[in-house]
């Protein structure tokens, strides 16, 4: 009987790990902040914004996209890639980031 409880427990942990999202325990509100020191010069990242680059989209607009999604919008900012600066996120503030620009939603 105990072997059946254990492998139940363990299946239990399994699926709760899986299924839980990093991007649902970020915080937006820090999010927000680091969008606006990293992020507003090329980007709108706010209302009332009125500088930034022409040819990038506001935060609002991703977070518009049919197919965005939090989780991998926060791996994207993880990945250097070419059009935009190399700055040094920790998973926790990429996930905060896409948080925030999942509020705009």
């Amino acid at each position: 009987m105990s072997r059946h409880v254990r492998r139940i427990c363990l299946l239990l942990g399994v699926i709760y790990g899986v299924g839980t999202s990093p991007a649902l325990a970020a915080d937006a509100d820090h999010g927000a902040d680091l969008a606006k020191r990293w992020c507003a010069s090329c980007h709108v990242v706010a209302n009332g914004q009125t500088q930034a680059s022409a040819d990038v989209p506001s935060f609002a607009s991703v977070a518009r996209r049919p197919d965005f999604s939090p989780e991998r919008l926060a791996f994207f900012l993880l990945d250097p890639h070419p059009k935009m600066p190399n700055f040094p996120l920790s998973r926790s503030e990429a996930g905060d980031i896409a948080a925030y620009i999942s509020s705009l939603r």
